[in-house]
């Protein structure tokens, strides 16, 4: 693998992890909504990533990753008895979002953590590559 295409491997997790962060910020904008701009309630969304092989060779060394799909979470969302509430149902249950904000914080530390990782990755490169230029100087 050249130094250069571990630059291409790691921006493509930052990128993927990027949009993860994105949409768990979404979901937990949205955690406790009653009603959509549809009508209905908020559904959390899940981003799916694939591996992506990098660069012409596809030696099976370089490998990336891409988003392939946001999903959305169809268990149903949370119930509560509140005839009063003006979303309320006949039977005066109020339907909320599905966001559990508990697992949306489980996703945002591991992407956060995940995107840190990748850009030390990027960092350690640039240093290696800084380093074998001053070999050269020598």
């Amino acid at each position: 693998m050249s130094m250069f295409q571990i630059f291409n491997v790691s921006g493509s997790a930052v990128s993927a992890q990027s949009q993860r962060l994105n949409v768990v910020a979404s979901n937990l904008a949205n955690a406790d909504t009653v009603a959509g701009p549809d009508g209905q309630a908020y559904k959390a969304r899940q981003v799916v990533f694939q591996t992506q092989l990098m660069g012409a060779g596809n030696d099976g060394g370089n490998a990336g990753v891409r988003v392939t799909n946001v999903t959305e979470d169809q268990t149903p969302g949370r119930r509560v008895l509140d005839p009063r509430h003006p979303q309320a149902d006949a039977d005066g249950y109020v339907t909320y979002s599905n966001v559990n904000p508990v697992e949306e914080m489980v996703n945002m530390i591991s992407a956060s953590r995940s995107y840190q990782n990748n850009i030390e990755v990027m960092s350690t490169a640039k240093s290696l590559l800084l380093k074998t230029l001053q070999l050269g100087q020598s």
